[in-house]
């Protein structure tokens, strides 16, 4: 059984997806549904492959419950690398859905670890993210390094570097 999270992320894509309808939020919120936080839902088709993955890095909407049901979404029809979900493809989706934490702005990269903690890099307005615990990435500087390709940073630029941790929702 999928977290209520994943659950929700899947009802708002498959509505969507399927009649181009936006659900209404349920009633009845678990712990993790309440409050505000940046979240990202991630795609995945049968064969694991990426199929989308939007979020917000800082809360946009009201409630965690509306910030995941815009950006499921918005991952199944708007990510740019990707044609839109779909509805013969709904079936197959595998979702994930992280919540974060407030980033913080750290001195170092030595402050990083790319199982524990998502990085932000920041270069004037250029503004890259990538998620904690992914597979291929397992070095601090392979994960900067994406974060700012990412951006359109280039390697010899400045960064403010931040660091969030997620819950992950499968």
């Amino acid at each position: 059984m999928a977290h209520p999270l994943v659950e929700l992320a899947r009802k708002a894509i498959e509505s969507y997806v399927r009649e181009k309808h936006t659900i209404k939020p349920p009633e009845e919120l678990v712990p993790e549904m309440q409050g505000r936080a940046g979240t990202f839902v991630s795609l995945h088709d049968t064969q694991g492959n990426l199929r989308g993955c939007i979020g917000t890095i800082e809360p946009q909407q009201p409630t965690v419950i509306q910030e995941v049901v815009r950006n499921a979404i918005s991952a199944a029809t708007r990510d740019p690398r990707f044609d839109p979900v779909q509805p013969e493809e709904l079936e197959g989706l595998d979702i994930k859905v992280d919540v974060l934490t407030e980033p913080e702005p750290i001195d170092s990269m030595d402050q990083l670890d790319p199982n524990r903690y998502g990085v932000i890099v920041e270069s004037g307005w250029r503004r890259g993210l990538l998620l904690p615990d992914l597979e291929g990435v397992d070095t601090v500087e392979y994960q900067v390094e994406i974060a700012m390709r990412k951006a359109g940073i280039r390697p010899d630029e400045p960064v403010q570097l931040y660091r969030f941790e997620v819950k992950r929702y499968t």
